[in-house]
């Protein structure tokens, strides 16, 4: 599952940069909690903004 959703990370976000919003709806496709898309994100370098809740 972690390099399905790596991969559709990288998808959604080829500059490098995802919205908080994306990261909430990613989690669900793939029913894992938000804070695993976090810390992907962290690995792949992917920046997450616009986070209103400060999970991320």
């Amino acid at each position: 599952m972690k390099k399905k959703l790596a991969e559709r990370i990288l998808e959604v976000a080829p500059e490098k940069r995802l919205s908080c919003k994306k990261a909430f709806a990613l989690a669900a496709e793939f029913d894992c909690l938000p804070i695993e898309v976090g810390k992907l994100c962290d690995e792949l370098e992917v920046k997450i903004y616009g986070c209103q809740l400060g999970c991320f």
